[in-house]
């Protein structure tokens, strides 16, 4: 059904011009001022209502702020060929005024406007009629939210933090397992890519909080001069731009867990401000005079060493403690070589399903490549290769080939770190067993990189094709090829 306008004007042909525009769209009613728009609406339900402000006796502002009263439903219009300040401040604060049309209108706008007032009735209709519904099938509904719950637990486990037998990470998780369930502020060290947010979602679904909100953001990537009004909200007018009121992340969050990232790269204005926000348990939005009480947990996380940042004061000191009632610290791929092959078989399927293609494998010598590869990326960098990789693969078997130049060359110099290390040694054997054993991994490496070409590593190793193919065939790698 369509929907029914109230046009309210004292000028005839004004009202006349207007009931035109939109008679073919809607079911217009006419008043030429406010009793009669009174009697309209008092014989039928009006949706909309398009009144003039300058008229005779009651203004529009003033009988749009009675409508408001009365039939609070109707979505309520202002058109005026006045730009008074005034005027338009109280028909928006007093009368709850959805729209300030100006004279002369354009026909076209007028119907959009008409239209989208309409549609913006039936979705608040909507909304209430879910709420209802909301409020009378509570039964169900709250099964329903209990298997949804259960089901980001699942999904954001520790055990979904992908890990070999043996993993660092297994007594890492185990800490933050056990602090979950206390309402303790975290604060997760960590090189970019290593999982932080991962961990910290963990953290939430484990807690007490698992039913509230897990809000995210990332401090490095806001300007200073927003993030306060971000986190915190702020009133309409408070600065430029802000033409309405902003609820902050902090609210949002109430009774959930906030992750602030990169926490390390915000200014000192805002650390003295976010620790009288994690003092108090309240805060005030940005030109607000007024205490909104917030219920947060609290997890941040930063790849700076934030001692140092302190002693050098980078960080506040209060801030610091405040954020640190426990530190994990998340170790980068390069100190957990065990977990590189699992997390990226994990990523392997992840990628297939996304760029919607079969299921795929690494071969033996696209492990070693991941393997032997430092990855100064962690995970970030070790997705972005796989999903390269299995794009340019043609069968299911991803090859070492298919990973780029950076990845095969950076073996050399994983492997030279090793050696300059002495741990790619072998732990025992006599002197000519042990050079055989470098001599192996050498012939390995140099062969991947190109491609298992052995006339451009044979050049590169300054041996005949011949001296090369005795080699491989000592060190059982001929059947690589």
């Amino acid at each position: 059904m369509s929907a029914t306008v109230l046009l309210v004007d004292d000028e005839v042909r004004s009202l006349d011009a207007m009931r035109r525009t939109l008679e073919e769209d809607f079911e217009v009613l006419t008043a030429t001022g406010a009793d009669e728009a009174r009697e309209q609406m008092a014989r039928r339900e009006v949706h909309v209502i398009l009144c003039d402000q300058r008229m005779p006796g009651t203004t529009g502002v003033e009988f749009l702020r009675e409508a408001r009263e009365r039939w609070p439903d109707a979505v309520r219009i202002v058109i005026s060929g006045y730009t008074d300040s005034e005027d338009i401040i109280a028909g928006i604060n007093d009368a709850g005024i959805w729209q300030y049309i100006l004279k002369p209108w354009v026909p076209d706008h007028l119907l959009q406007t008409v239209r989208s007032a309409a549609e913006a009735r039936t979705l608040q209709h909507g909304l209430a009629r879910l709420d209802l519904e909301l409020r009378s099938g509570h039964g169900p509904l709250r099964a329903k939210g209990q298997a949804k719950l259960a089901q980001a637990r699942r999904s954001f486990d520790f055990e979904r933090i992908v890990r070999a037998s043996g993993s660092p990470l297994d007594a890492l998780c185990e800490m933050a397992q056990r602090i979950a369930r206390h309402d303790l502020s975290v604060l997760i060290l960590g090189e970019s890519g290593t999982g932080k947010e991962l961990m910290a979602r963990a953290i939430h679904y484990a807690s007490p909080r698992l039913a509230g909100p897990f809000v995210v953001e990332n401090c490095a990537a806001i300007p200073d001069t927003l993030l306060e009004s971000e986190l915190f909200g702020h009133k309409r007018g408070a600065f430029t731009g802000a033409v309405d009121d902003h609820v902050g992340l902090f609210q949002r969050a109430h009774g959930g867990t906030v992750f602030l990232d990169e926490i390390g790269e915000t200014s000192p204005a805002f650390q003295v401000k976010l620790l009288r926000v994690l003092q108090e348990g309240e805060l005030r939005p940005v030109g607000s005079t007024r205490a909104v009480p917030v219920d947060v947990r609290v997890i941040a996380a930063t790849h700076r060493d934030l001692e140092a940042d302190v002693r050098a004061g980078r960080f506040r000191e209060d801030l610091y403690y405040r954020i640190a009632g426990v530190t994990l610290a998340m170790p980068p791929l390069r100190e957990r070589p065990g977990d590189i092959v699992p997390i990226a078989e994990r990523i392997l399927v992840d990628a297939a399903a996304e760029l919607a293609l079969p299921p795929a494998r690494f071969d033996d010598d696209a492990r070693a490549v991941l393997m032997s590869y430092p990855w100064p990326g962690n995970i970030r960098e070790l997705r972005n290769e796989i999903a390269r990789a299995l794009a340019l693969s043609e069968g299911p078997l991803v090859h070492a080939a298919a990973f780029s130049r950076k990845l095969l060359h950076g073996q050399a110099g994983a492997h030279a770190e090793k050696l300059n290390g002495h741990a790619a040694l072998p732990a025992s054997g006599t002197l000519a067993e042990r050079l055989d054993s470098i001599e192996a991994m050498v012939l390995r490496e140099t062969l991947l990189r190109h491609r298992w070409n052995k006339t451009r590593a044979a050049q590169e190793l300054g041996l005949s094709r011949v001296g090369l193919r005795a080699k491989l065939q000592r060190f059982g790698l001929e059947d690589k090829s």
